[in-house]
């Protein structure tokens, strides 16, 4: 086991402006809506200085939080960490994209399920797809405009919905983002499953992840607290990585027993991981 994470997931709202139909935010009841300023600052505070990449976003549209400016601005008063977002690139108007960029963001990676209106709608994300073509050009041009080092990715989920547009939204978006891929869909835990793929988990190696109470559970597709091994309110952000119900969690992955942890007991992910490197495994 690592002595830190190496990457810190911060959900600072559960504010979200699209309606997925393959994501359960809509049947999310926790709260609150957003995560108060003395429990982000605390999690930063706690984990300066270690070259960590911090992702303000959990299970929600990131840009929807108005404070991100003074988020990112704040975290990059560190000079080793580094900020990452995942947007589903329908931004509100109310959002200052000059302050945005300005503050320092490394890489904004934008989901866009379609390379026309018709597959767009079919997809199920919602939104305007012109709209939001529009905002990540908006994005790219803004970047470009501070000479910005953010570097910046557009994906598309696989879906039958948009495979014969594939060639069309990359060809369109490798001239004008940094990179465009062609992304897999995952099925969040307990979303049908009926037992585990018996196999380690990549994410617990390294990464950590806080709900907007300041909860920190096993990882972000965790949209109902069921992998809860800490909170910051009540221990630092070492403690619970370091800490008893953590570490049995991670040594139970590691050996790949995920139905021995409720959370992980009913998920599917990485079928494609390559685990024949895989410590003890």
């Amino acid at each position: 086991m690592i002595s830190f994470p190496t990457h810190i997931q911060i959900e600072t709202s559960l504010a979200c402006n699209s309606r997925c139909v393959f994501c359960p935010h809509k049947e999310m009841r926790r709260g609150p809506r957003n995560m108060a300023d003395a429990v982000w600052k605390k999690i930063v505070d706690e984990s300066r200085g270690r070259g960590i990449v911090y992702r303000p976003f959990m299970i929600n549209e990131p840009f929807v939080d108005l404070r991100m400016p003074g988020i990112v601005r704040y975290i990059k008063q560190d000079a080793t960490a580094r900020v990452e977002f995942n947007s589903n690139g329908n931004v509100p108007a109310a959002c200052d994209l000059p302050a945005l960029i300005g503050a320092g963001i490394d890489l904004i990676r934008f989901s866009l399920d379609g390379a026309s209106p018709e597959s767009f709608s079919k997809s199920g994300r919602g939104g305007d797809y012109h709209a939001i073509v529009a905002n990540i050009l908006r994005f790219v041009a803004e970047r470009d405009r501070q000479q910005s080092s953010c570097a910046i990715e557009v994906r598309m989920i696989d879906l039958p919905e948009n495979r014969e547009e594939q060639p069309r939204f990359l060809e369109f978006w490798q001239t004008r983002a940094d990179k465009a891929t062609i992304t897999e869909l995952y099925d969040w835990p307990w979303s049908g499953q009926t037992g585990p793929f018996r196999a380690p988990c990549p994410k617990i190696r390294s990464e950590m992840f806080f709900m907007t109470d300041g909860r920190a559970v096993l990882c972000c597709w965790d949209a109902f607290a069921r992998g809860v091994v800490g909170d910051v309110n009540e221990r630092t952000v070492e403690q619970i990585w370091l800490g008893e119900e953590n570490q049995r969690c991670r040594d139970l992955l590691s050996r790949g027993e995920r139905d021995a942890i409720t959370l992980c007991s009913r998920c599917d992910a990485y079928q494609k991981f390559d685990f024949t490197r895989w410590p003890g495994y």
